[in-house]
């Protein structure tokens, strides 16, 4: 089914809820409040359809101090429909409203003039003249326009067909799923129910969402588009989905849902911005900033800190997480006034110097995202994950592992989805060469540099090895590597090595990794020589990380012996007067004891037979 979300825009009192309701006959005024005083409140939805043809309508309110509740509702429109009345023509909240479409960069409107019943033809033309002309001070591609009559179903009839003349969705698909939670309820039996348009991409039943703000995982049990049971909600619906396992209060208006691990927040973003005329953007004040149906109020900080700009950079900094990805939309209000709109260049905070992010904003705001990867691989020398070009630039894997290859002195790891600096090699090469020069009998894989280089993938440090064996300063051994001035098998002198230094350590031997990363040997290679003292008995393994010289252990077994012969028992208390040692040695030490044929256990204590 073809998916469209039209979206109501205009003054107070000129018709917009009338419309909907001669459209489809939906009552969108519903609360007591809303029938009271004669005005849309908050949003309604609702739908007309037309074969596999699906117009959902937004219905937002036109009351000036009610702006915040029309900016929640703009962000899922496709399309606006801009109603005015003709006996009224452009009103304050117009213009406002067509400020904020504008700022939002919502380009495809239509115009519909109402209450034509109430002039005459000349009037009429004459205003939809000067409408046209207003609008000609904005970019917009007017679909069309069309003067309609709730009282003349001709006209509504007429109108009807205009709109189904629309074909698609504007939207575009994106890498993941996003809804934007605009209403919260929980029916009876039913549990937490959310709705929202469906964006980036269509979501399915049984499927697993993240919910970003209360940062838990949910699967979507029931989805509704107009009331009507769905297996899935493609782009562009307006969607009821209902949440298991996620309790009303853990969710709230605004919250935003998606697939785990694409979006991180930051208590911080940087936008560009332009105001509305005569408006200006003051440093270091407080605003309240609309994305998606997220309100929240932040500190705006511009960019070169000067008091005040009618357009520019700024940085926002709220006291909350944020969730946003690159190119979405933003509006800036001080109290009821709207005062910019902007675009979020920068959804995530990178340590950076000013100089540096001015160069990335600049670069982000021009969508060059070459220059935008290398000013952040100078931020992210141990390495950039493409995984964040989702958020940071909305590309996908494969798109942002295209732009990474065009990129020069770079290295990409496909497979672990980083990006190097080629110059970030140096300090990989030197490290390796610091260990096998300070230890001249080093003996290491790829993995065990990895479990020291965390930040560098296997990848890129097989890159390095690559060249030092070339150059002639390693030699390879199987998965190992060993200094290539060492001709000979040392395997024998390491564990001699091992051997001597478990002997000094006596009783309280170091554990075998500490022993491993202190000699330079590879983990498995350390491991095979702990098994081959182990099977000559010159070491006793007492526990998986515990080995003993054979020497110390029948020390300590005769000293136990003495206790018990001295005391009656052996337990934790006297055996810790006698050693000051950590629990870990002690206890594995009396366990030791009941290997012994002499030796008996009785509750807590050691004793003779």
């Amino acid at each position: 089914m073809s998916n469209i979300i039209i979206g109501t825009a205009g003054h107070i009192d000129h018709g917009k809820t009338a419309l909907i309701r001669a459209l489809n006959g939906f009552e969108g005024d519903t609360t007591n409040e809303e029938k009271q005083r004669g005005i849309t409140i908050d949003l309604s939805f609702s739908n007309l359809s037309l074969g596999q043809q699906n117009i959902a309508f937004i219905d937002v309110p036109g009351h000036e101090k009610l702006v915040k509740n029309m900016i929640a509702g703009a962000f899922g429109f496709d399309y606006v429909m801009l109603v005015i009345s003709a006996n009224e023509g452009i009103k304050p909240q117009t213009i406002e409203h067509i400020e904020i479409i504008n700022l939002l960069g919502l380009k495809e409107i239509i115009v519909v003039i109402t209450k034509k019943d109430l002039v005459t033809t000349e009037e009429l033309e004459l205003k939809k003249e000067e409408i046209l002309e207003f609008l000609q001070n904005f970019d917009f591609e007017i679909k069309f326009i069309s003067t309609v009559s709730i009282y003349d179903e001709n006209s509504i009839n007429k109108l009807k067909t205009l709109l189904f003349s629309i074909k698609n969705s504007t939207k575009q698909e994106e890498n993941f799923f996003r809804f934007y939670v605009d209403r919260v309820f929980s029916p009876k039996g039913i549990g937490t129910v959310v709705t929202g348009t469906v964006l980036g991409k269509k979501c399915e039943i049984d499927e697993k969402l993240f919910i970003c703000q209360s940062q838990k995982e949910t699967r979507i049990k029931n989805i509704q588009v107009h009331n009507l049971n769905v297996l899935e909600a493609n782009i562009s619906s307006r969607a009821a989905l209902n949440l298991q396992n996620v309790n009303i209060t853990a969710i709230q208006k605004g919250d935003l849902i998606t697939k785990k691990g694409h979006i991180r927040g930051f208590d911080g973003i940087d936008i560009s911005f332009k105001c509305l005329k005569n408006k200006k953007l003051n440093h270091n004040q407080t605003y309240t900033l609309f994305v998606g149906a997220k309100k929240i109020d932040l500190k705006v900080l511009l960019f070169d800190c000067i008091t005040s700009l009618e357009e520019g950079y700024a940085t926002l900094k709220a006291n909350e997480p944020l969730y946003t990805v690159f190119g979405e939309k933003v509006i800036l209000r001080s109290g009821n006034e709207t005062i910019c709109g902007g675009v979020i260049l920068n959804p995530v905070i990178d340590p950076m110097k000013k100089n540096q992010k001015k160069r990335l904003l600049e670069a982000l705001h021009k969508k060059d995202f070459i220059s935008a990867y290398n000013e952040l691989l100078e931020a992210h020398k141990k390495g950039l994950g493409i995984i964040s070009s989702t958020q940071r630039f909305a590309l996908s894997h494969d798109e942002a592992i295209s732009f990474a290859k065009n990129m020069q002195n770079v290295f990409v790891d496909e497979k672990e989805l980083v990006i190097y600096p080629l110059c970030t090699k140096d300090e990989i090469k030197d490290f390796i060469k610091e260990i096998y020069t300070k230890n001249s009998y080093a003996l290491l894989s790829n993995a065990s540099i990895n479990l020291r280089l965390k930040w560098a993938s296997t990848a890129f440090i097989q890159l390095v090895l690559d060249e030092l064996e070339n150059e002639g300063f390693l030699t390879k051994d199987g998965s190992l590597y060993k200094n290539a001035n060492i001709k000979e098998d040392f395997t024998k002198d390491l564990e001699n090595i091992i051997l001597q230094r478990l002997k000094e350590e006596d009783i309280t031997p170091t554990a075998p990794y500490n022993i491993y990363d202190d000699l330079d040997i590879d983990r498995k290679v350390g491991d095979d020589i702990l098994k081959s003292l182990t099977s000559k008995k010159q070491i006793i393994r007492l526990q998986h990380n515990i080995f003993i010289h054979f020497e110390s252990l029948n020390k300590m077994v005769k000293i136990m012996k003495e206790i018990i012969k001295e005391e009656g028992f052996i337990e934790l208390s006297n055996f810790k007067e006698k050693f000051d040692l950590s629990r870990k040695y002690l206890i594995t030490y009396l366990d030791y004891l009941d290997n012994f044929s002499d030796i008996k256990k009785v509750e807590t204590k050691r004793i003779f037979l």
